[in-house]
């Protein structure tokens, strides 16, 4: 990543963090007044703001770190991430509605930009890591902490000169579609480079 990539991208994080922190300060306190007006106060009628938009942060993070560890996503975090989302877009909705349609759009807004910020943030991440990943066909670098492990999984298909596949991969090591193949590439190479002739 060259240096006008490096400004570009902490530029555009940063406003997208700029825009996030007002949007959560806002929707926040549109979620605590609506929570504090049904009941809940003190620390209570505080609190439980937080837990909406940090359900929505934890799971766009779990999201994430199985998107860039090439595993499945949980469909655990899909699911909680959804719950989130409508439950931040209900609370603003709602503390509007008393003023009208328009009262009640001006009161999403904050929520839909706190939402789309954190999504953004977990691009920019995303691609500054994969930016940063070493190149798989690089011998001098660790292509998987897995691939001695399978390595020693397929040891026998290996010394019958047989790279397992993709789903026998998968099975074995309980990993996701592009992480066994990078896993297969990585066998394949590892007996290649020990003069394997190896079927694909």
């Amino acid at each position: 990543m060259n240096a006008a990539d490096r400004v570009i991208g902490w530029s555009t994080a940063l406003a997208v963090l700029g825009v996030a922190a007002v949007a959560a300060v806002v929707s926040y306190e549109h979620a605590s007044a609506l929570v504090r007006a049904h009941g809940e106060s003190g620390w209570t009628g505080r609190l439980i703001p937080l837990t909406v938009d940090g359900l929505i942060y934890t799971s766009s993070m779990v999201m994430l770190d199985s998107a860039l560890r090439g595993v499945r996503m949980p469909a655990l975090a899909r699911w909680l991430l959804g719950l989130g989302i409508i439950a931040t877009l209900a609370a603003n909705v709602a503390h509007g509605l008393g003023h009208g349609i328009i009262g009640a759009v001006v009161a999403a807004w904050p929520a839909v930009a706190l939402v789309g910020s954190y999504e953004l943030l977990m691009i920019i991440r995303g691609g500054q890591k994969s930016a940063a990943a070493p190149c798989p066909n690089d011998e001098a670098s660790v292509i998987d902490p897995l691939g001695q492990q399978a390595a020693m999984v397929f040891a026998a298909e290996l010394a019958a000169d047989r790279v397992p596949s993709v789903r026998a991969i998968r099975a074995a090591l309980h990993v996701g579609q592009p992480r066994a193949q990078r896993l297969r590439e990585y066998l394949a190479a590892a007996a290649a480079a020990h003069g394997g002739n190896l079927a694909a």
